[in-house]
């Protein structure tokens, strides 16, 4: 089935490396269609992540993921913010992060400085279209 690897460049490109990838899935790696299967995923990612671009984080939700993912309390974030109230106007949107709290979140925390940087995202209010 292995045919000459090629970019992905249409519907049927993508249709066919889909179709290997289902023939070469579970193969060994450190084989030449192992190898196959990763660069044919690989390609596949990238053609889907092309046609199908992602939004960075909102900067509160990457905050809120990291305070989760370390088992951290706001009281936690208070260095890197600044005072308890400042830490809960950030975490309820009512503020946005400084370039000094993004550095330090980014330093301490290891969220990316772009994902930080982005505006914050309106909060949708109950009862508003």
């Amino acid at each position: 089935m292995a045919t000459e690897l090629k970019p992905i460049r249409s519907e049927a490109d993508y249709a066919a490396a889909l179709k290997e990838v289902e023939w070469l899935w579970g193969t060994q790696g450190d084989t030449p269609d192992g190898d196959r299967l990763d660069v044919l995923t690989t390609l596949i990612d990238v053609d889907e992540s092309r046609q199908n671009p992602m939004d960075p984080p909102d900067p509160v939700a990457a905050i809120r993921f990291r305070m989760e993912q370390q088992g951290l309390t706001r009281k936690d974030l208070e260095p890197m913010i600044g005072p308890r109230n400042r830490v809960a106007d950030i975490l309820n949107d009512q503020r946005d992060v400084s370039i000094h709290m993004i550095r330090r979140l980014h330093t301490q925390l290891g969220i990316s400085a772009d994902v930080l940087i982005q505006p914050r995202r309106p909060r949708k209010v109950a009862g508003s279209t």
